[in-house]
């Protein structure tokens, strides 16, 4: 008697173009694909911490519709960030049916990066799934950093693993599925024309660049083809979840091979 492979799901960041995460999980839901554990960075953790809380597909667009820049974070009286993301935790302590990492219907974990020595930090198993998913969100300059108990602090899990492959794989994942929301670049960038517009049009270009190192540990990589989209763009959640629908019906085939 065959042992099925266990599947999982390793979530880039992306910001708002974290809700074509969404898209592929429902063609994977719908073609009866196996989800056996999740691992998320920045808005993959917050996708990737609902999908393992055993939401559905309609609940978790119902709750992305409520995140937007303004109701999501709040003034940060601080140098470390502009603003606190904290509504994110709020969000996720009010909607979400699991509020520990420990109470998930699945094995998770979320992304983040030590600031004070760059290593990546695997939050899993146990613990706040709120600061868990605060903590690999925190972008930073514009989030402020997460503290812990122990006063470590942690920003966006982007820079060190913006496509979590490794983490999914020490989940128990046989077989991992990627899903890499800024690996189809940016058609909508032309020439920066500000100090601000540099640094974000090179910093996504840095991570876009690392995350496809990420890929090799990945037996499929999904890539919704978003390129004419911002990740700033919240407002287009039903378009994003579109596009990630198409993409993972075209990885359909070979993610069905690989599973057997």
């Amino acid at each position: 008697m065959s042992v099925r492979k266990k599947v999982g799901l390793a979530l880039s960041g992306g910001a708002a173009r974290g809700f074509a995460h969404l898209g592929v999980y429902k063609v994977l839901k719908e073609n009866g694909i196996p989800i056996d554990c999740v691992a998320g960075t920045s808005a993959g953790s917050f996708a990737g911490a609902a999908i393992a809380a055993g939401m559905s597909v309609e609940d978790i667009i119902d709750v992305g519709k409520e995140i937007s820049w303004y109701r999501m974070s709040k003034l940060n009286f601080s140098a470390k960030g502009l603003i606190s993301n904290q509504p994110i935790g709020d969000l996720i302590q009010s909607r979400f049916p699991s509020k520990k990492i420990e109470d998930l219907m699945i094995p998770y974990a979320a992304i983040a990066t030590d600031l004070e020595s760059g290593k990546e930090v695997v939050f899993r198993d146990s613990g706040d799934l709120g600061f868990a998913v605060r903590a690999s969100c925190a972008i930073p300059g514009i989030f402020a950093p997460l503290v812990d108990t122990e006063g470590n602090q942690y920003v966006d899990g982007g820079i060190v693993a913006n496509v979590p492959t490794k983490a999914v794989r020490e989940l128990g994942a046989d077989v991992v599925i990627a899903v890499d929301v800024l690996h189809s670049g940016a058609s909508y960038w032309g020439t920066p024309s500000s100090l601000v517009g540099i640094f974000f049009q090179s910093a996504m270009m840095v991570i876009r660049s690392a995350s496809s190192a990420h890929h090799h540990m990945a037996d499929h990589v999904v890539v919704p083809e978003i390129a004419h989209l911002r990740p700033d763009e919240i407002g287009k959640i039903e378009e994003f979840v579109e596009l990630g629908e198409k993409a993972a019906k075209e990885s359909l085939p070979r993610i069905e091979e690989l599973i057997g």
